[in-house]
């Protein structure tokens, strides 16, 4: 049934052909001088003789038949490309890899969902889990078994002054200046919900002289002011190296500090912007412990990048000499065409054994699947818990574990 069209294509591409080359005929003949007086009429006769040797548009058209049939062979070779560009798209389109069942969510929905976007809209305030595209942002915002919805709240702009290779986050050398309302309003915000766990987290903020310090904290104090009994959660950048930023925030009253190293050290050139560090974001979470004893440390990494399995292992090691508590290990998903390739969609049972490996090298705990994030939920849940212990600890006037 689909061979018609593509015989009709063939016939009418020999028809054009002959036309063309029946008026090349004729140019030629017209230019050549006459030799007597019959010669135009012969011309002309002759170039009448060649067109009734082509179909007509009419016939072509109505004709039931057709002069030639051409092969499935031929018929296939109409389908492919006729030019360089269109040879590319259809190189791509061949090579292209259909995302994991594994990988597939759900359209956020809900009512929790749609109140946090509302309010977020109402106060000027931005997220993560949009900005950066989160797979979880439905089962996060509309909660779950837990009964318990959480945001991660994006400080001092959507706007970031590095661009790291995989983030989808808005990237400039001069972001506007901080809002001094923001604190206030995501004290706000947070309140309004009705949390008991909260994240912060910001764009690195180079342009300014404390990388956004002291704006963290002030949030963190006025969350707390407003419900002491909220646990809040810093997700921050590495502060150029300045460890006495790392203390300002560590110092603040929150609960749990986290700091992502986001690959293996040998691709943190490659993977993230030429300014951070792996070493300097290690020396980051093993200060914030130092700072506040009490606080559990936490990172992230991204697989899928084209690590190999014995850097990963030695990253996990690194962390846990720098004393970091909680781990988390997601599937890197390529945010849009001008970031940085997947080099690999890692299978749920490779996540399930850095899961096994991660606990046996001591850490409190680990979440590691395709799509776990650094501000995943079910850690926070646990986390949760575990903070709890060590204020009850604190309190009683045990000792802290590490």
């Amino acid at each position: 049934m689909f061979a018609t069209p593509l015989i009709r294509t063939a016939t009418s591409r020999t028809a054009c052909t002959a036309r063309a080359a029946a008026w090349n005929a004729a140019r030629l003949l017209s230019s050549t001088p006459a030799m007597n007086s019959t010669e135009p009429s012969t011309r002309r006769a002759a170039f009448e003789a060649k067109l009734k040797e082509v179909p007509s548009l009419a016939d072509f058209v109505t004709s039931g038949t057709q002069p030639s049939q051409l092969s499935l062979e031929e018929s296939l070779e109409l389908d492919e490309p006729t030019s360089p560009a269109a040879a590319i798209v259809a190189r791509k389109k061949k090579n292209h890899v259909r995302l994991p069942e594994w990988l597939k969510t759900d359209i956020p929905v809900g009512s929790d969902y749609n109140r946090i976007k509302k309010d977020l809209r109402g106060l000027k305030l931005h997220t993560v889990c949009e900005e950066a595209k989160c797979p979880n942002v439905g089962e996060c915002w509309g909660g779950n078994e837990t009964g318990t919805a959480t945001a991660t709240i994006m400080l001092m702009g959507d706007t970031c002054t590095r661009g790291c290779r995989f983030c989808a986050v808005k990237t400039s050398k001069t972001p506007p200046p901080l809002d001094p309302d923001e604190p206030e309003n995501t004290a706000e915000a947070i309140s309004r919900w009705g949390l008991d766990y909260v994240v912060l987290t910001s764009v690195d903020r180079d342009d300014l002289a404390d990388g956004g310090a002291a704006h963290f904290a002030k949030t963190v104090q006025l969350i707390k002011q407003k419900n002491p009994k909220i646990l809040v959660e810093c997700l921050t950048g590495d502060y150029q190296g300045d460890l006495a930023c790392v203390d300002h925030v560590a110092q603040s009253g929150l609960d749990v500090y986290a700091h992502n190293i986001e690959t293996v050290e040998a691709l943190t050139p490659y993977v993230r912007d030429r300014r951070a560090k792996y070493r300097q974001s290690l020396a980051v979470l093993k200060r914030a412990k130092e700072a506040q004893p009490m606080l559990l440390t936490k990172t992230s990494i991204m697989l899928g990048c084209g690590e190999k399995d014995e850097e990963v292992e030695q990253a996990l090691r690194d962390l846990r000499e720098h004393n970091v508590d909680v781990v988390t290990l997601g599937q890197y998903m390529r945010p849009t065409k001008k970031h940085m390739k997947v080099s690999e969609y890692v299978h749920p049972d490779k996540f399930a054994h850095w899961e096994k490996v991660a606990k046996e090298m001591g850490f409190a705990y680990v979440a590691s699947g395709p799509l776990v994030r650094s501000s995943y939920k079910a850690a926070e849940f646990y986390i949760k818990h575990q903070v709890l212990q060590k204020q009850a600890a604190a309190a009683a006037g045990a000792p802290l574990s590490a």
